[in-house]
């Protein structure tokens, strides 16, 4: 028997006996186990086919499942329905007031955790697959709550590429819509949806949907072209300022030096304070800290080096400001056309 007493009698099979450390799918086929051959075909109904797949292998490799692990499974399951039941119908803070007075505090934070995970399904999957230029002509004559909802669920070239062919004042729209989205209700996203069925496709959902956010739209305008993203940054300043900010600092983080040309690199080390590259370079991974020490001269480099060895007592939040310094200053050289950011397979450079 394996450590986690999940153990293989004969190769694929599994004798469990510890719901400590099974996979998901191994909490699904006992689930299915469970509900017995009707209901369990019932739910396969509304599972795609590589889920059902992985499911039916799953099952197939059960040999044993102790009647205590059995019931933790399905009190489990049974748990994250009410907990899906309750933020469907009341949301949030309704799930989390009902769950904290049945199950206590921890182990609602807990359940919400999972229950949220599980339920932030990607959505338009089909518009993936559609040209830019094609889906423009279908988003261009919507509203641009609708537009930011839909680019949510593009991949990030397709988004950017849409975005930098809207109307300006259009694309500020957009993008601060985008990086106010959180979770969607299910009827709105059907909603959605159902306008979009009769243009391009018609995809079934349930339950909450992931879109959007801060994150999202920086890596959306980390591919756009440097004067719509110029333009879009300038403009959403002025109309909501801490957005734009939070949005600016993540477009790029100082793990992206790695991207960068070597002379790049070199003119940012020559620009930036030596202490604020030490401590960023303490709490940087070793990618990043290979492609610094790469660029500079080998007697700054073993000074910096044996320097870091003394650094005692820096906090996450000094590595994150100085990093931070360091990117203000990267950004600063581009502005300038001193360096090029790589933006969406090209390279685009300031005048």
């Amino acid at each position: 028997m394996t450590t986690n007493k999940v153990a293989a009698k004969t190769p694929g099979s599994l004798n469990i006996t510890d719901k400590a450390n099974i996979s998901e799918y191994s909490k699904a086929a006992i689930i299915a186990i469970n509900l017995g051959t009707d209901s369990a075909a019932n739910v396969f109904r509304h599972l795609k086919e590589d889920e059902i797949e992985q499911l039916i292998i799953e099952i197939s490799r059960i040999k044993s499942v102790s009647p205590e692990v059995s019931g933790q499974v399905v009190e489990e399951f049974y748990q994250m329905c009410l907990a899906q039941k309750y933020i469907t119908e009341g949301g949030m803070q309704f799930a989390k007031d009902v769950l904290e007075k049945a199950f206590g505090t921890q182990n609602a934070a807990n359940l919400l955790a999972k229950v949220t995970s599980g339920l932030k399904v990607k959505a338009f999957d089909f518009i993936k697959k559609i040209e830019p230029q094609y889906l423009l002509g279908f988003l261009q004559n919507e509203h641009a709550q609708t537009v930011a909802v839909i680019l949510s669920y593009a991949n990030i070239e397709q988004a950017a590429h849409i975005i930098a062919l809207l109307p300006k004042d259009m694309q500020l729209d957009v993008i601060e819509r985008m990086a106010t989205l959180d979770s969607i209700s299910p009827e709105i996203i059907k909603d959605i949806e159902k306008s979009l069925e009769k243009k391009l496709s018609s995809v079934y959902l349930d339950g909450f949907m992931e879109a959007g956010g801060i994150k999202n739209v920086a890596e959306i305008l980390n591919h756009v072209d440097r004067s719509t993203e110029k333009f879009i940054s300038e403009e959403l300043s002025k109309r909501n300022k801490e957005l734009a900010e939070e949005i600016r600092k993540r477009m790029f983080v100082f793990e992206d030096i790695v991207t960068l040309e070597d002379y790049d690199i070199q003119r940012i080390v020559t620009e930036v304070d030596i202490k604020d590259l030490m401590i960023a370079l303490k709490g940087s991974n070793s990618d990043t800290q290979e492609a610094i020490y790469a660029n500079m001269s080998s007697r700054l480099r073993d000074i910096i080096k044996e320097d870091i060895k003394y650094l005692k007592g820096i906090r996450v939040s000094d590595v994150n400001e100085a990093q931070q310094r360091i990117v203000d200053i990267i950004r600063k050289l581009e502005e300038n056309g001193d360096i090029v950011i790589q933006r969406g397979g090209a390279d685009y450079v300031l005048n």
